[in-house]
């Protein structure tokens, strides 16, 4: 039987399909692992017990019978809670969809499932993606492994806590602010937020469409890089799919970064950064250096407006796409003795939650006769400065490298009362979905216990650089194989 603390997605699928272990046997293994840990935890919303044992033992029979199996047979894996899987309710940790059951599964869980990806369950989350530590999701609180009094992060909060939990060992995610990064730093895992227009969006519900994107949290480099060879493709389905080929991303994990050069960006660098957190993104870029690649001091002048463009542009065009939940679809209704506005009014209050609400509201007002060139349109120009400050970067280096989060998972509660500070967290990881460039979470160091992680940034679709620059320092360091505490309690 494998070591379900330490075997990977990449080592699970290899031995399933060498015949070590069964299927079956993995999946039982990360079902009783959820059984022991949801307590706790609550990463989970839906645990799917069923659909993964007959899925497991569909791959078990297909290697009986001489098949060769597919590169994710037998990894179990959990689906954030905005991405359509058909028959099992996809509710995006809001009250609004509670019961909903799409007729359709969405392109990424689709793909994975025919990859022979077992699904285990839906990953908590913040209500439509909307927050840095699933505190708002409307059904429960997750918790760090790694200290259960802490919040994992958010939106994917719950898929992050999954994987550092060892329930499942690969998660999706979707980033529109940092919302794969952030919770990857907060838990000690890996998080890639690929390309916008890499990964299919279809199927996923939509937050901000110009920066949703889909990417991988896993245990390390080579299990995202196993997951991005399975999800990148282009889809006719997603008008912002690229139509770009993706290239096989396992073969850059070469271990090679001489010659790479690394920009250390000021802008990321300012008061307020937790001084532990420095100290390992300072390590960090030594340790680069000891592997031969050359750091340079870059600029991005632009960058310290991105906070503020961000929450212009990402509220209103949720308040674009969220119009659609009126309780006459789908969904949540209010009672039927109430004319059609009452009847809207009272639906979309009784179902969204308080941070909904407050962007749904910002949203409508940025976009309003008479302000939407004051506000919305001049974050999109603010936008287009911050994506030149990128490409002239890229001039000089070929990957960034900045703190993934400015410090390590807080306590729960500390910061729902206080919205600036929590939008705050996602400093760090916001410009990279305003520019639309890909980036990856690694964790590099220890602050008080707490895992941190350091971001690596990239051009446009050079995933495969920064999964090479990734997995170049994650085998040269231990933080990698680092377990949550939680997670060393439950033996197999």
């Amino acid at each position: 039987m494998i070591d379900w603390n330490t075997t990977t997605a990449f080592e699970t699928a290899s031995a399933v399909a060498k015949g070590e272990v069964s299927a079956r046997e993995v999946a039982e293994a990360a079902l009783r692992r959820i059984e022991a840990l949801e307590p706790r935890i609550s990463a989970l919303l839906t645990v799917t017990a069923d659909r993964a044992l007959e899925t497991a033992d569909a791959i078990d029979a297909r290697r009986s019978a001489g098949e060769a199996l597919p590169p994710l047979a037998g990894v179990p894996v959990a689906v954030k809670a905005n991405m359509a899987v058909r028959g099992v309710e996809t509710n995006c940790a809001s009250k609004i969809l509670k019961g909903w059951k799409p007729p359709y599964t969405a392109t990424v869980p689709g793909l994975l499932e025919d990859a022979g990806a077992v699904f285990v369950g839906t990953a908590n989350m913040d209500e439509f993606a909307m927050g840095s530590s699933t505190e708002n999701s409307a059904y429960q609180v997750t918790h760090n492994p790694w200290d259960t009094e802490r919040v994992p992060g958010g939106s994917s909060g719950g898929s992050a806590a999954a994987v550092a939990a060892g329930e499942a060992l690969m998660a999706t995610g979707s980033d529109t602010g940092g919302s794969i990064r952030q919770p990857a730093s907060y838990c000690g895992v890996v998080g890639m937020k690929p390309t916008y227009g890499r990964i299919s969006r279809f199927g996923l519900v939509a937050f901000a469409s110009s920066l949703d994107q889909i990417g991988p949290i896993t245990r390390d480099v080579r299990d995202a890089a196993l997951m991005m060879n399975v999800i990148a493709r282009h889809d006719p389905r997603d008008s912002t799919s690229a139509d770009i080929p993706a290239p096989d991303y396992l073969s850059a994990l070469t271990g090679d970064v001489r010659g790479l050069r690394i920009g250390r960006p000021a802008e990321f660098f300012v008061e307020g950064i937790q001084p532990e957190v420095r100290n390992a993104i300072d390590a960090a870029f030594a340790k680069y250096e000891e592997l031969g690649a050359q750091v340079v001091d870059v600029s991005l002048p632009y960058v310290k407006y991105a906070m503020p463009a961000y929450y212009i542009i990402a509220p209103c065009e949720a308040s674009s796409n969220l119009a659609r939940y009126d309780g006459v679809r789908y969904g949540h209704r209010t009672g039927d003795d109430l004319d059609m506005i009452q009847m809207f009014m009272r639906t979309r209050r009784e179902g969204f939650g308080p941070e909904v609400k407050r962007r749904i509201m910002i949203g409508t007002y940025a976009l309003s006769s008479g302000y939407y060139d004051a506000w919305y349109r001049k974050a999109q120009q603010v936008r287009t400065l911050i994506r030149r400050d990128f490409d002239r970067v890229f001039e000089q280096c070929d990957v960034l490298l900045t703190p993934t989060a400015p410090a390590t998972a807080f306590r729960i509660g500390e910061k729902v009362d206080d919205q600036f500070q929590m939008y705050l967290e996602d400093v760090c990881t916001i410009p990279v979905n305003l520019a639309g460039l890909p980036g990856l979470s690694v964790p590099c160091g220890s602050a008080e216990g707490m895992p941190v992680g350091m971001q690596l940034i990239g051009r446009h679709f050079e995933e495969d650089v920064l999964l090479k620059a990734g997995h170049a320092f994650e085998q040269a360091t231990e933080w990698g194989r680092r377990l949550a505490p939680i997670a060393r309690e439950v033996s197999e």
